[in-house]
């Protein structure tokens, strides 16, 4: 096991605490589930590793789209109260991830890929996989996968 600490995970560990000590139940069941999350994944494997703040990262956010979608499947299904916890859980999360890529941002990244994959050679609707390819890693965590793939088609369509 490496001494190299994830900052966020530390982040999250001072934040629970402090929550904790404010009585903040719903702040401190939230970052409990995520450090719960982390630890999980630390352990997931042939050995037990720290993870580094790109993997609490990544995490994080597969725990607030887990809480974006439990969010939609409550308020489709009548239950308000539910789906406003979930909905204020990913709030919480989202605090801890880098702020998304405005549309205007999103497509200069995806403008840029697909100029440099039509320079590799990759022409038409066919370029779509050569474009996210080149574009996923740029906007990992601050895009979802599904905007991301609307802009690229847009682009290669346009």
């Amino acid at each position: 096991m490496t001494t190299l600490k994830s900052q966020l995970k530390s982040q999250l560990k001072e934040d629970l605490t402090a929550a904790i000590r404010a009585r903040d139940e719903l702040r401190s069941s939230t970052l409990r589930l995520t450090l719960a999350a982390v630890q999980v994944e630390e352990v997931s494997g042939k050995e037990a590793r720290e993870l580094s703040d790109a993997e609490v990262e990544k995490v994080i956010a597969k725990e607030a789209k887990k809480r974006r979608e439990a969010a939609d499947a409550f308020a489709k299904g009548g239950r308000a109260e539910q789906a406003e916890r979930e909905k204020a859980e990913g709030e919480i999360l989202a605090t801890y991830l880098p702020q998304p890529l405005s549309d205007e941002e999103l497509k200069a990244v995806v403008a840029e890929a697909v100029a440099e994959a039509r320079a590799a050679g990759a022409e038409g609707p066919r370029a779509m996989g050569a474009v996210m390819k080149i574009v996923s890693p740029k906007v990992a965590g601050r895009a979802d996968g599904g905007r991301v793939a609307a802009a690229v088609k847009e682009l290669l369509a346009g």
